[in-house]
């Protein structure tokens, strides 16, 4: 492998996030902070997730939330990771059933849309905030941009390393995922659409990989 190769592989890898330890009261406390907003979320939407109320409903004091989140934008995109962890363990515990890897992931990514169309308003809010999120949330976005890469490579499977044209069509898919998401919740796009887009993309996995002859470095 060349030291590019093994660069990109290391920027890819399953260890998503190295936050500062947590007492475990302080870990309660940050887990009510973020189930109180998936609940104000699935409720009212982004709209409906205000700090002082978020607050209130977890037991916190607001300066208190503050330092843990300093927005409601660090707030939902944090809920996102959250989601998006608890999705990762149940996938793990029932990986996709298909043989190829394109179809692997394609199933993997269907569960995940599947799994945020059941909450519609907390999908929309967390997606608002992606959207929204600028450079101070960077750290907290590329936390939830590494969780998806790794979903997707643990659909792939295990062929070894991915390469760095595997790894783009990776960055790929996931712009292509979240796209969908967005196009779905803002009505212009229905359930069908999402799926054969997410099939269509993931046919680049086929495409890059090394058996096919057909991997270009990107």
């Amino acid at each position: 492998m060349t030291t590019e190769s093994k660069a990109a592989t290391a920027s890819a890898a399953p260890a998503v996030s190295a936050p500062l330890p947590l007492t475990e009261r302080q870990e309660a406390r940050r887990r009510r902070i973020l189930d109180a907003t998936a609940r104000l979320a699935v409720r009212g939407g982004f709209d409906a997730v205000q700090m002082r109320e978020v607050a209130e409903s977890s037991s916190v004091a607001l300066g208190t939330l503050y330092r843990y989140f300093p927005s409601k934008i660090h707030l939902l995109v944090a809920t996102m990771q959250d989601q998006l962890q608890q999705l990762h363990g149940t996938l793990r515990k029932r990986p996709p059933t298909e043989e190829e890897p394109a179809a692997r992931v394609a199933q993997t990514l269907m569960r995940a849309f599947r799994a945020m169309q059941r909450e519609p308003h907390l999908a929309d809010a967390m997606v608002r905030a992606l959207t929204f999120a600028d450079r101070s949330v960077s750290a907290e976005v590329d936390t939830v941009s590494r969780l998806t890469t790794a979903i997707i490579l643990d659909a792939m499977g295990p062929a070894g390393p991915p390469t760095p044209a595997q790894l783009s069509a990776v960055r790929v898919i996931e712009h292509t995922w979240h796209s969908a998401l967005i196009t779905w919740l803002s009505g212009r796009a229905s359930i069908a659409q999402v799926k054969i887009d997410i099939e269509t993309v993931c046919r680049l996995i086929d495409l890059t990989s090394p058996s096919t002859g057909n991997c270009q470095e990107v």
